[in-house]
């Protein structure tokens, strides 16, 4: 049937379509970054760094020793514990009396846990710096990457935010590095894409993300009430005129799940984030910019593909078992491994240095494709049947999997 090949047609055609797309742009991104003129940085300003935390023992003293060797020298930092369970809050004291001659460390107690967007409000109560950079507390700053956010920032006034890039660091195991290979050639790939075609991104990225302060007051902090605050953060920016971009220069290196079952946890929790902003924004796909009517159509179409995907390997499995048919396009299956192949030398191009990676890592690429599919497109179906059954879904704050360092 006619209509049957077109969704066909669409299933394997739209991944290397969108990453033709998101190859171009990068290129293009890479292009203009090395020419773009930022304004001058001297320390004047004061900046702000929000770590919320939540039974994060392991990982806190790291996190801080990290900050304490950035190249940006006029900050304060303001820990926040999401009442932990463990000994988080007595570390925080012990951390603010270790660097007391260094930098200022505010602590922030919690006497109820009710998330990190809460976490993040009540840390900026306190904080006093004119830009407000945002860290998760298992994230190690680079030494220049509070000053490439403030650069940035600086030089455009309209500027509400700017994600930083995260960077895998556990790469012990199989799983790991198949994540540092996603961060390098997909989500640092779609950033850039994003921020050259569209002048924008879909959202900040939480482990590493700076704010203008009149930007955070102006849309009035972070809301509870969603189950990712990043992406509710940032088009919430969009409406009150903002703009959100990426500096790819400011990197951290964060923890990975290494858990299967915690991964999809984490990616569920992310479609399920996009899902609510497309819920709330509705309006914006009639009445919104063009490049915001991309964004959106764009989380629309990938999940329409997710569930049109799960359908058809469940109707390829059924043949392949019962009639003993193989319905794949060989042709069309090497051009997607291909561009795909491609995508990734191009991410790994433009993070070998800076994300201290190796060829050896590309020899994962196959795994990777596979790996991709399946954990993205379980993680879409769960999120969409989580989105549809239970749609006030508002938890609170949980350790997640940090994985091996």
């Amino acid at each position: 049937m006619w209509f049957l090949d077109i969704i066909n047609d669409f299933i394997i055609g739209y991944p290397i379509v969108v990453s033709a797309i998101w190859i171009v742009g990068a290129l293009y991104c890479n292009i203009y970054h090395r020419s773009e003129k930022f304004a001058k940085v001297d320390g004047s300003e004061l900046v702000s760094i929000l770590v919320p935390a939540h039974n994060e023992s392991d990982t806190l003293n790291e996190a801080i020793s990290a900050i304490s060797n950035i190249d940006y020298k006029n900050f304060e930092v303001v820990l926040i514990d999401d009442k932990s369970d463990d000994d988080t809050l007595d570390i925080m004291y012990k951390l603010q009396k270790q660097y007391a001659s260094q930098f200022k460390i505010k602590v922030v107690p919690i006497a109820v846990n009710q998330g990190k967007a809460n976490a993040m409000n009540e840390g900026f109560k306190v904080a006093e710096g004119q830009y407000v950079v945002g860290i998760d507390s298992d994230s190690l700053l680079a030494r220049n990457s509070v000053t490439e956010l403030v650069k940035t920032l600086k030089t455009n006034p309209k500027l509400g935010a700017v994600a930083g890039k995260p960077v895998v660091r556990n790469r012990t195991t199989v799983l790991g590095r198949l994540q540092l290979l996603e961060y390098i050639g997909v989500i640092d790939i779609i950033k850039k894409a994003q921020s050259y075609l569209y002048g924008r991104i879909n959202t900040v990225s939480g482990v590493i993300v700076g704010f203008r302060r009149e930007a955070l007051e102006d849309v009035g902090g972070w809301h509870t009430d969603v189950i990712t605050e990043d992406i509710d953060i940032t088009w919430r920016m969009y409406r009150k005129g903002w703009s959100v971009s990426y500096q790819p220069s400011a990197i951290c290196w964060i923890l990975v799940p290494e858990n299967t079952r915690n991964l999809i946890k984490q990616r569920r929790r992310w479609a399920r984030g996009g899902m609510e902003v497309i819920a709330k924004n509705k309006d914006l796909l009639v009445h919104g910019s063009i490049t915001q009517k991309a964004l959106m159509y764009e989380t629309i179409i990938s999940s329409t593909w997710a569930v049109l995907t799960a359908l058809s390997t469940i109707s390829y499995f059924f043949n392949l078992l019962l009639i003993h048919e193989v319905q794949l396009d060989g042709d069309v299956l090497l051009v997607l491994i291909i561009v795909s192949i491609l995508q990734f030398f191009i991410g790994f191009y433009g993070s070998h240095e800076t994300a201290l990676l190796s060829f050896v890592d590309l020899l994962l690429i196959p795994a990777y494709i596979v790996y991709y599919w399946m954990v993205n497109l379980i993680s879409c179906i769960l999120a969409l049947v989580s989105f549809f059954l239970d749609p006030e879904n508002v938890g609170t704050w949980s350790s997640p999997d940090r994985g091996v360092k």
